[in-house]
């Protein structure tokens, strides 16, 4: 050990350093005694190391096994052969497709594909190293810009995945002393974010601001920052907050309110910029705004846009960005080459509006149970029962028709459903031949 200067002379310095000594050298002679254990390893049950064993592979193998005794076969991990669109070509054959974000019909687009072969010729496949300690490429932070630009915010900063995104930004910004307020349908990497993030978590009830309220009401004084996050279209339900109210609430009881656009920027909107155009609302009356660039935008990745003391915490602070390679330049080079098309072609997004009414005004039209959607590109078929809703997918498959089925415990089992996703290159025909199907069946 390497005497220091602890502010003390002399005599009484020396008898410091022998006390702290001493205590170290009976701590090592304290270890030294503990017996080896006695345990027998063979002991061990077989199934604390076997994979098969572990109980959240037995809740996935147990019910697949049923559904082949059954009949049924998996729904899930379709190999799509081309361009997943409108329609997409599985196993050789066509069907309509109402299982992809295409929402803008940009990913395949010649132009979105010609950007992402330009960057490729020019910076590679991959940024090869995180951002922060190998330095930017120019389509890197043009993205970020343009992104920026939408809100009319300070700036942005792009991460490589939409569910990563959420996780390292609640995770870096709250910690135990704060509180952080969810819609009860929120997203799961909401979820995992809150849970590293060590801040105490509560739910408040579905687009319902007064159960918020509620809360803040009953506990928000006993928490430093507090935290409220919501979803600007729902992916399950396809529905959308009362923006201005949850505003209100954010401004009156001193809090952050975050707002995870995946769904609905590129869909609301008249040209697409999202909730804050939907409502009329300048982009700095929301603190932390969050989307993915996988739906509308053609690419692979998430955002974060806000202030500029925010975007720069998360910069040198967030995991998920310093300790993460940086988005490869093809797909921001995709993502920013969208974001210019739909700007200047507000027709695709007039247009998505248009099929996403259609789709709605007619399953209500035949009977078929929508639920809270309000239209806007995610419309489900809620049929009750997870055995049911996987039956329904599997016979719509069979007559040329590809959607997923959202079951159990994913949604409750009483409200399982089939998910459609609307593109504005669907047609009109497309959408009436599978609600004909589904009218017959349901």
């Amino acid at each position: 050990m390497t005497k220091q200067n602890f502010g003390l002379v002399g005599n009484a310095k020396e008898q410091l350093v022998k006390r702290f000594l001493a205590r170290r050298d009976n701590q090592l002679k304290t270890v030294s005694e503990v017996p080896r254990s006695t345990l027998n390893f063979a002991q061990i049950p077989e199934k604390f190391c076997r994979f098969d064993k572990f109980p959240g592979y037995e809740k996935v193998a147990i019910p697949q096994a049923a559904a082949r005794k059954l009949g049924i076969e998996n729904p899930y991990f379709k190999t799509h052969e081309g361009v997943a669109d409108a329609t997409t070509c599985i196993g050789g054959k066509s069907y309509i497709n109402f299982s992809s974000y295409n929402y803008l019909g940009l990913s395949g687009d010649p132009r979105v594909n010609l950007a992402a072969k330009d960057a490729i010729d020019r910076y590679g496949t991959s940024a090869s190293a995180s951002r922060l300690v190998a330095g930017e490429r120019p389509v890197q932070r043009e993205l970020e810009e343009a992104i920026a630009g939408l809100y009319e915010v300070d700036d942005a900063i792009v991460f490589v995945s939409g569910h990563a995104t959420n996780v390292t930004t609640i995770a870096t910004l709250f910690g135990p002393k704060d509180l952080i307020v969810h819609d009860s349908l929120i997203h799961n990497s909401v979820f995992e974010g809150i849970k590293l993030s060590g801040a105490t978590r509560r739910a408040f009830n579905h687009n319902d601001p007064d159960s918020l309220e509620q809360i803040l009401t009953e506990i928000r004084g006993n928490f430093e920052r507090t935290l409220i996050v919501i979803e600007g279209l729902y992916s399950m339900d396809g529905d959308i907050p009362d923006l201005p109210r949850f505003i209100d609430i954010k401004q009156r009881y001193k809090a952050f309110l975050m707002v995870d656009e995946a769904h609905s920027l590129g869909v609301l909107g008249d040209t697409g910029r999202g909730i804050r155009e939907y409502f009329g609302l300048p982009g700095k009356d929301v603190d932390i705004w969050m989307g993915t660039l996988s739906k509308a935008f053609a690419g692979c990745g998430g955002y974060i846009a806000g202030e500029r003391a925010l975007i720069e915490h998360l910069k040198y602070g967030a995991p998920g960005f310093v300790y993460s390679v940086g988005i490869a330049p093809a797909l921001a080079a995709a993502s920013l080459t969208a974001i210019r098309i739909m700007l200047a072609e507000p027709g695709r997004v007039s247009d998505l509006r248009e099929r996403g009414s259609y789709f709605l005004e007619r399953a209500r039209d035949s009977g078929i149970d929508t639920g809270l959607s309000m239209g806007y590109a995610v419309i489900p078929a809620i049929v009750g029962g997870s055995l049911k809703s996987t039956k329904l997918s599997q016979y719509l498959f069979e007559h040329g028709i590809n959607v997923q089925p959202i079951i159990h415990p994913a949604v409750e089992e009483r409200i399982a459903r089939l998910r459609f996703f609307v593109s504005n290159t669907h047609t009109k025909e497309q959408i009436d031949a599978v609600i004909m199907l589904l009218r017959n069946k349901i």
